[in-house]
């Protein structure tokens, strides 16, 4: 079923114009970060400007949005099973055949694009979850709701997890618990996920890669490897210090235009921005997240079931973790985990499959009783 011609007249433009703010600010960042001083010598195939690709990918971004919001996501969740055993194989499907790009098996190239399958399969999995702990079904009282959906997203976190790509499996595992708490799980079972968890965390670190282990050590202990390891966490440091309150000015920051801040339009593109306009521009780009991540919670609060209220809850959670792990991340305050700035940094997966998460929310909120949508 999908939305009639009179339910989109009702929709405010907010939650669109603070996407859109966000897309921009990253294309602006993204072009300041590598396309100015990019090496000479390279392809000037417009197919090869990584600001030309990101407009690109949010006009495809786009028309997902449009899609999915225009269909009940009622229809979608009576799909689930489909969706988990896609998930699935198409994680197992990358794990025999997919590429090898920044140290994880976690790639596909189609035609002249680079495919990420985990960013689709991270916010498919809302789906699923939503599904799987829908009250109306199951009593919550009892563990088992809790410990089916626990078993089932074990399975694609594990499979992200051996890519290797940890950063994402987490956020998995994030979403996971925070629609949890938002469907109703008893405090006592989600309590029982955090002793376990904790149980097990000397046997993951004993079977993490090396490269994993190494970044906690780099967080840990900066100083010990400055020019290497941890040298562009310092860098990154750097950038953010001397942007001041003002910033620089864009594209005048140092750090990126002369190549000291490396990966610094997808990773630590935060670091960038800070840079070139200072504190007061950071804080009006988390304000951004903050006014989309209020929309998302008063979208949430008026859903008319709680598998939309959990689809919600689980974009918003999921927007939320990943802006303030990779912020974090830029300012030393947590482990470099390689997860991009939602919505801003460069990649085609993860600002697409961002844009399908959104309009997934957008389907719930278009059938929320009144018209107030989510964009």
């Amino acid at each position: 079923m999908v939305v009639s011609r009179t339910s989109w007249r009702g929709v405010d433009l907010l939650t669109p114009l603070i996407i859109l703010l966000l897309v921009g600010v990253g294309v602006a960042m993204i072009y300041s970060a590598y396309e100015v001083s990019r090496p000479a010598g390279g392809s000037d195939a417009l197919l090869d400007n990584t600001v030309f690709r990101q407009i690109l990918f949010a006009g495809v971004g786009l028309v997902a949005y449009v899609v999915v919001a225009a269909i009940d996501y009622h229809v979608i969740l009576k799909m689930y099973r489909w969706i988990y055993v896609g998930v699935l194989a198409l994680l197992i499907f990358t794990q025999i055949l997919g590429q090898a790009r920044f140290g994880a098996q976690a790639w596909f190239e189609v035609f002249v694009f680079t495919v990420q399958p985990s960013e689709l399969c991270k916010v498919l999995m809302i789906v699923v979850i939503a599904r799987l702990l829908d009250g109306s079904e199951h009593n919550l009282e009892s563990p088992v709701p809790f410990i089916v959906s626990a078993v089932l997203v074990a399975a694609p976190a594990v499979l992200i997890y051996l890519q290797p790509d940890f950063g994402i499996a987490i956020m998995l595992m994030v979403t996971w618990v925070g629609m949890c708490f938002l469907g109703g799980v008893r405090w006592r079972h989600i309590l029982l996920l955090g002793v376990l968890a904790v149980v097990a965390v000397p046997v993951v670190w004993f079977r993490a890669p090396p490269y994993m282990r190494g970044r906690i050590v780099d967080f840990l202990y900066p100083e010990n490897d400055p020019s290497g390891s941890t040298y562009n966490t310092i860098q990154a440091l750097i950038s953010i210090g001397s942007g001041g309150w003002w910033g620089k000015g864009f594209l005048q920051g140092t750090q990126s235009q002369l190549h000291f801040l490396r990966v610094r339009h997808t990773d630590f593109i935060f670091s960038v921005l800070a840079e070139e306009f200072g504190f007061i521009g950071s804080l009006i780009v988390l304000f951004l997240y903050v006014a989309l991540i209020l929309r998302l919670i008063h979208v949430a609060s008026r859903a008319p079931d709680l598998p939309g209220r959990l689809i919600v809850g689980g974009v918003a959670t999921m927007i939320f973790a990943q802006a303030f792990v990779n912020t974090a991340m830029n300012a030393s305050l947590v482990p470099v985990t390689g997860l991009t700035l939602p919505l801003i940094s460069y990649g085609g997966s993860s600002l697409t499959t961002m844009f399908l998460a959104l309009g997934l929310a957008q389907s719930v909120a278009l059938r929320s009783g009144r018209s107030e949508g989510l964009g």
